[in-house]
């Protein structure tokens, strides 16, 4: 009894020294990283990497489920916020840091179509947690009137093409475009020309959309 528990306790052990090495390689590195380099990281051997996951694709998967897991947290920690301004701009600059600060989560988002369609249903799920916290913001004056529930998404696009932009020479420069863009939605100026997406609208231009690259 007391081997099997040990035998546990070390399968357990290793399985999280492997994620904590992954999320550490894919983070600084992106998703090229191989299991032979996680394995050396984790200080197990690449037998052992195997035998808790099959495949890279698997390990990713358990790690990109843990970043929507961190996203949903987020949204439900904004929806109880007693602010719902500072909460909206809160949510939108912890959504494009968990990106730039993760060059693994990043790639896989912009270049991964079931990735995409993971990060949809997510949103949909939140859809009535982050419509409240909309209505809310609206009625407190913090958000203009015609900003919708589809912008954020766009919102969050246009950031990440400036964290892939300015990843290696500024890595903090999405920051002053969030800036730029949070006085925009603030701003009670002019009406917006162009009307929000519908959210089948929005769906179609995701799935399509395929960031180009150098």
């Amino acid at each position: 009894m007391a081997t099997g528990e040990s035998l546990r306790r070390d399968a357990v052990r290793n399985r999280g020294r492997i994620l904590a090495a992954a999320r550490l390689l894919f983070a600084e590195r992106g998703l090229h990283v191989t299991m032979d380099e996680i394995a050396r990281e984790a200080g197990v051997g690449v037998g052992t990497v195997y035998r808790r996951f099959p495949n890279r694709d698997a390990l990713i998967a358990t790690l990109f489920e843990e970043r929507l897991q961190e996203y949903v947290a987020n949204a439900e920690e904004a929806a109880a916020h007693p602010d719902p301004g500072e909460a909206l701009e809160t949510l939108l600059e912890r959504t494009i840091e968990m990106q730039a600060v993760d060059r693994g989560l990043h790639e896989l988002l912009v270049g991964d179509a079931e990735a995409h369609e993971r990060l949809a249903r997510t949103r949909n799920d939140l859809r009535p947690v982050i419509e409240d916290l909309l209505r809310r913001a609206h009625r407190s004056g913090a958000l203009r009137p015609d900003v919708a529930i589809t912008d954020l998404p766009v919102l969050g696009l246009m950031l990440r093409e400036v964290v892939d932009f300015s990843h290696d020479v500024a890595p903090q420069l999405w920051r002053r475009y969030l800036a730029i863009l949070l006085d925009g939605i603030r701003s009670t100026g002019r009406p917006l020309p162009q009307p929000a997406l519908a959210q089948d609208q929005l769906e179609a231009a995701m799935s399509c959309h395929k960031p180009r690259r150098p």
